[in-house]
């Protein structure tokens, strides 16, 4: 859920290309999730804000507790929070886990959580990159949307290819948590 929370600030700020990362790394102790965009990006005091709950630049709501909730999840397990963001160059955030420690949010269900944001992405590309002690996968929508051309990436045939492709690869690296 946290990635889906932030990958939404990015789409909110108008990001064509959208970068997820994660490094399992259950030997150095550390699950490290990595989220970039190229997006409009935050001045200072936009980012100086950025992880208070009652700050939110959107005026539907009075809250945000999407980067509030994943810096708390991070640092409550012992780990750390990062931010990085400028004004018509985009944000990174960088959230690091301890990996055994009793309150790290689980992984869940990552394939699905990829499904929805690359076949409800619009013009939006995304490169993931997925790293544990068992290997290493990557995907780039704009590969995918070279290949097969005009086909949209959320028509059903492209979906259920995606699907498959995503279990069969995320599975090949998989650590047992």
């Amino acid at each position: 859920m946290h990635i889906l929370d932030i990958v939404q600030n990015s789409i909110r700020a108008k990001a064509k290309l959208i970068g997820i990362e994660m490094t399992e790394s259950p030997d150095e102790n550390r699950l490290t999730v990595s989220i970039n965009d190229d997006g409009t990006g935050m001045d200072s005091e936009q980012l100086k804000l950025a992880t208070d709950p009652f700050y939110t630049s959107r005026t539907t709501r009075k809250v945000g507790l999407g980067l509030s909730l994943l810096k708390q999840n991070a640092e409550m397990t012992g780990g750390t929070f990062r931010i990085e963001s400028e004004s018509g160059k985009g944000t990174l955030v960088t959230a690091s886990f301890v990996f055994n420690h009793l309150d790290r949010p689980i992984i869940g269900d990552l394939v699905g959580t990829l499904l929805i944001l690359i076949c409800n992405s619009g013009k939006t590309d995304y490169v993931f990159k997925h790293q544990t002690g068992s290997g290493t996968f990557e995907l780039d929508t704009r590969d995918i949307r070279q290949t097969i051309e005009d086909v949209p990436l959320n028509h059903p045939e492209v979906r259920q290819f995606l699907k498959e492709m995503l279990q069969e690869n995320l599975e090949q690296i998989q650590i047992s948590e």
